[in-house]
């Protein structure tokens, strides 16, 4: 697989999932706007291993639930760079708790990261993509929009939202050469799960058929497909990873 040439947005790339998959992309010849919104540190952190690797990046500072934000920000890159192949909306955040005791605040919260930032992305870059005929359109949602999870209805809801998203915006795009497809992590070693203590670690690795967490990098080995020319004829579909826990 080859990307070269290829310009990708990459939002929440600073860190865990996002950074793996920025890695990657680069890895295969694409120039990668890493996005952040709070942790330049972070950004700069992925851009500088990119670059150290030989390949090519830069942060973009946007908030994703932010629509002027956006499109000021996907205006400067393609004025920059003249174009964007491929979107990978990955940007997300938990605020977790029992319906019972939900503020309104915390469902509003994820419901407009998670899933308006979906929304008003690939909004935003679709005009773009429909102009060259080709565009790579990859949303991270998770095993939790497809399977639930108590204490996280806004967050089940927002990535389960995720996937009817993708399938609608796929059959309105796909004549323009344009795939929109999706991922659904499982359960990923990264900075939202490090902090579980061991006994709901082994609970969790208990419902995994494969016995243990997954890695960014296996998240980052399906996005990369979908960006390809290897996925062309893919379209509204989902790559489910997650070592069995969702079948």
């Amino acid at each position: 697989m080859s990307l070269s040439g290829k310009i990708a947005v990459v939002t929440g790339g600073s860190r865990g999932i996002g950074r793996a998959i920025c890695q990657r992309l680069a890895a295969l010849g694409a120039t990668v706007i890493v996005n952040y919104v709070s942790n330049p540190a972070a950004a700069d952190e992925t851009v500088q291993s990119i670059q150290r690797a030989g390949g090519k990046a830069e942060a973009c500072q946007f908030n994703v639930a932010v629509a002027d934000e956006i499109d000021a920000a996907f205006k400067k890159i393609i004025d920059a760079h003249g174009r964007v192949d491929i979107l990978v909306n990955n940007a997300g955040i938990t605020r977790d708790g029992l319906l019972m005791k939900m503020k309104d605040e915390q469902w509003d919260e994820v419901l407009n990261t998670n899933l308006k930032g979906v929304f008003l992305c690939t909004k935003a870059v679709s005009r773009a993509m429909m102009k060259q005929r080709w565009g790579r359109v990859i949303n991270i949602t998770s095993v939790i929009g497809f399977a639930g999870n108590a204490g996280q209805a806004n967050y089940a809801a927002a990535k389960a939202g995720i996937v009817g998203f993708t399938k609608s915006v796929a059959k309105e795009l796909a004549s323009r050469g344009i795939t929109v497809n999706g991922v659904a992590p499982g359960y990923i070693v990264t900075d939202m799960t490090k902090d579980l203590s061991e006994e709901v670690t082994d609970v969790i690795r208990n419902e995994i058929p494969m016995g243990v967490l997954g890695e960014a990098e296996d998240i980052a080995g399906a996005v990369v497909y979908l960006a390809s020319d290897d996925a062309r004829y893919v379209t509204g579909q989902f790559i489910h990873v997650n070592g069995g826990m969702f079948m």
